[in-house]
């Protein structure tokens, strides 16, 4: 009996700590021309709170050297893609967290529903993202001639854009935004149809910071921990 319950107690402790160690793996999704290396400050603060590099994906996708080539068809998908899957079929909990900036944030949306793997994304944070679009690329098809700002890129009610409008993307959702982002915002305005362009549809939350596209990745890095814990 001694060692029967000496058995039960180990069991119990080491599923309390296991259970207490598990978190949901996280997937950060770098913006265009960017690297994973762009996500220094926020893996910092994820190795700070006890992650380790085995519970963090970080895609690279794209041209790093030609930001009108790069859009959201073909083998820009790829990576990302194979970061969700793996990130999913790798997670002690069932459960994965998204963190996308710019371009990376309407991508990450874009295979989140082509996997249908909204069920299995506890948080999806959007950082400066355009998810209603760029005012600089133009209204389809009446847009900037370039990829990105094609059929399948940013510009305002691309067939892309529309598509992924609405569809589920996780448990909780939130944005991350700024009146200042010279790319979300560089023609003056950031409002497209009346909303900031970088806000989620059925977001639980969207938070504001006075800082430039790229500090919004740089300089948040605390409050995107934050919000997948």
């Amino acid at each position: 009996m001694k060692n029967y319950l000496l058995t039960i107690s180990l069991f119990l402790f080491f599923c309390g700590t296991a259970n207490a160690v598990c978190k949901d793996n996280v997937v950060l999704v770098h913006g265009n021309t960017a690297s994973p290396s762009s996500w220094n400050n926020t893996l910092n603060e994820l190795y700070a709170r006890g992650y380790s590099n085995n519970e963090i994906f970080t895609p690279s996708w794209g041209s790093k050297s030609c930001a009108t080539c790069n859009n959201h068809s073909g083998s820009e998908e790829t990576p990302v893609r194979n970061a969700i899957v793996n990130a999913i079929n790798g997670s002690c909990t069932g459960k994965i967290d998204i963190i996308g900036h710019s371009m990376g944030v309407t991508l990450a949306a874009q295979q989140i529903d082509k996997l249908a793997a909204a069920s299995y994304v506890d948080t999806f944070v959007g950082v400066a993202g355009a998810l209603l679009g760029l005012r600089s690329c133009g209204v389809y098809p009446y847009n900037v001639w370039n990829s990105t700002c094609g059929s399948a890129g940013l510009s305002i009610s691309s067939p892309f854009l529309d598509g992924i409008y609405g569809v589920p993307l996780g448990d909780k959702v939130y944005s991350i935004k700024s009146f200042i982002d010279q790319i979300v915002c560089s023609t003056g305005s950031c409002y497209v149809y009346g909303m900031h362009s970088s806000r989620i549809w059925n977001e639980d939350a969207t938070y504001t910071y006075s800082l430039g596209h790229f500090g919004l990745q740089t300089d948040t890095a605390t409050e995107q921990v934050n919000l997948i814990q």
